[in-house]
């Protein structure tokens, strides 16, 4: 018997809705606020083209919840929403009314946490909302450094669980090194314990949706992140207030985490300066980004610095430099030839207790040496 063909997978239509849907998504670019530079034009365009790369990747060949794995959502080439660069991101498809089992070895990175997750960036309000949170140091790990993590709605009877509801369809791992040099990330894996029968050929009607999901999550993550940058140009400019967190916990952000935000703006002679009081927690650092929100490229230029790299001053406080060329001062971040964009400062398990920021923007000639 001839297969059934189905009119509107063959038509082409849902490959043009897919394009208009991307389409869309360019508008963002041309948004009255943003910049108008060849350069800053040029990340966008960019950005947009790493979104599609991730969105296909999540939403289309990493999106069957019944055959999870992981995969890193945003790296050195893939980034999102002030991407931490001390930071490896891990991500798999689950069904919240399911179990599952998640196994790993510990390695020596010094925080680890797990989360599932509802909502997402691709649905409509862009939420993505905590259901459940196991963080790193209430793991139970084996003497030989391995562990075992039950993922699903009701809690095991010993050993470590992370809780689900039934609209969960994400975890993601956070791994935040001090130094990525010396350090070893945890290794993990995942699989359904109550999953029966082979894996089953690629099912149209789910493929289409699954497609769909991979365009508006482009859409919706450019709009959702430039309406926050616009926020931040009027609101926190060359700034770093607290912001709202409720906000920042919405968009996925972990719960750990103190998040303050700003946007700099700087000629070529101006340098922004950060003089932060940085209370006990176990982990705190700055980054710089572009105006998409896309942390500068770490792999190549000194653009974030964290409490393990920072010199600090006699007081126990912390001076940081954005500048375009470097001043002869410690903890110096360069631009990589930007000349505007947006500025992330978090606090790891600061456990209530605030960071004390203040900012100037001064004459690169003028930042004080000490």
């Amino acid at each position: 018997m001839e297969p059934k063909i189905e009119q509107g997978l063959l038509s082409g239509e849902l490959w043009e809705e897919y394009c208009d849907i991307l389409k869309r998504a360019g508008h963002q670019l041309l948004r009255p606020e943003t910049p108008r530079t060849a350069f800053d034009q040029a990340e966008g365009m960019r950005y947009l083209s790493r979104l599609i790369r991730g969105g296909l990747e999540m939403m289309v060949e990493a999106a069957d919840p019944d055959l999870p794995v992981f995969i890193v959502p945003s790296h050195e080439t893939l980034k999102i929403g002030g991407d931490n660069p001390d930071n490896l991101y891990m991500t798999a498809r689950i069904n919240g009314q399911h179990r599952y089992r998640l196994r790993g070895s510990r390695g020596t990175v010094p925080t680890l946490n797990f989360a599932t997750k509802k909502g997402g960036f691709e649905r409509a309000g862009s939420n993505l909302l905590g259901t459940g949170f196991l963080d790193g140091k209430d793991l139970q790990v084996m003497a030989d450094g391995s562990f075992e993590i039950v993922i699903g709605p009701q809690q095991p009877a010993s050993g470590n669980w992370l809780p689900t509801e039934a609209e969960s369809h994400m975890l993601l791992v956070r791994q935040t090194f001090h130094d990525r040099r010396s350090e070893k990330p945890a290794v993990l894996s995942i699989e359904r314990l109550d999953r029966v029968g082979e894996a089953p050929p690629l099912d149209p009607a789910q493929f289409s949706a699954n497609l769909r999901s991979a365009a508006l999550y482009v859409e919706r993550v450019a709009s959702l992140f430039c309406d926050w940058t616009r926020d931040f140009k009027t609101g926190h400019f060359n700034t770093l207030p607290l912001g709202d967190q409720a906000v920042f916990q919405a968009a996925g952000g972990d719960p750990n985490i103190v998040y303050y935000q700003g946007y700099w703006k700087l000629a070529d002679d101006e340098a922004m300066i950060v003089d932060a009081r940085v209370p006990e927690c176990d982990f705190w650092n700055f980054q710089v980004n572009n105006y998409w929100q896309e942390s500068l490229d770490y792999r190549y230029h000194r653009i974030h610095l964290n409490c393990k790299g920072a010199q600090y001053q006699p007081d126990g406080s912390v001076r940081i430099v954005v500048a375009h060329r470097d001043p002869g001062t410690p903890n110096w971040l360069t631009t990589a030839g930007h000349h505007e964009g947006t500025c992330l400062f978090r606090l790891i398990g600061a456990q209530g207790r605030l960071a004390e920021l203040t900012t100037r923007v001064v004459k690169v000639d003028a930042v004080p040496q000490s």
